[in-house]
């Protein structure tokens, strides 16, 4: 059994909620939630302190009676980097995923001149970086990357789709035009829409997640 479900039933067991928990252990209830639902570990004294609250020894917290071997730091430091460990590797493919299309984007619209401009300008510029960049400020907002930071990403937007040029060709005639202009400060709006868009979505589906899962942690 995983040390959150160990807590959880710990603290079901002395009939204590989250949030009086939270109050005894000077922390936040999102903090118990996220213990208990081992998106993250708490510290040693917290362990020790849950141990007192709820009547219960450390080695039912934290040990399986076949791994004493480790100590109880060297346990939780290994838990912990584990989670941090994850959560940094998600948000370097998110990052890195977004900066590959929008550079893909530059490219195509940056080197091409001619027929198939208007076609790249809706593929990349009107379909492709605008729902990855929604898609992503949704996944950095439900899971709270960079906690408030994660603000950053519509300056981030900004300059990105500030940066993707304007670009129209035009054939009439016989007679070509093409029209190139940069920075492009109308596509920077859109960016800067479509994160505030998706920022909002994430924050909003974290906050009914930490609804659904309060009910049913005080069930």
């Amino acid at each position: 059994m995983e040390i959150g479900s160990k807590l959880k039933n710990a603290r079901k067991e002395k009939g204590i909620t989250q949030e009086h928990a939270a109050e005894l252990l000077d922390v936040s209830r999102q903090t118990i939630s996220n213990w208990e639902n081992n998106k993250s570990y708490p510290d040693i004294i917290s362990v020790i302190k849950m141990s007192d609250i709820y009547s219960v020894s450390l080695d039912h917290l934290l040990k399986e009676e076949k791994s004493m071997k480790q100590t109880y730091q060297e346990f939780l430091e290994e838990s912990t980097n584990t989670v941090k460990a994850k959560r940094n590797l998600g948000e370097i493919i998110l990052i890195s995923t977004y900066f590959i299309i929008w550079v893909v984007a530059m490219i195509a619209v940056w080197q091409t001149r001619g027929p198939m401009t208007a076609g790249l300008d809706i593929i990349f510029k009107w379909i492709l970086l605008p729902l990855f960049l929604l898609v992503s400020t949704v996944i950095v907002a439900k899971n709270d990357y960079w906690g408030k930071g994660n603000w950053f990403c519509i300056i981030a937007a900004a300059i990105t789709f500030l940066t993707v040029p304007y670009t129209e060709f035009v054939e009439e005639m016989g007679t070509a035009t093409f029209t190139f202009r940069f920075p492009n400060f109308t596509y920077m709006v859109v960016g800067v829409i479509v994160s505030i868009c998706g920022i909002g979505i994430g924050n909003l589906w974290r906050k009914k997640n930490f609804s659904k899962e309060k009910s049913k942690n005080n069930v």
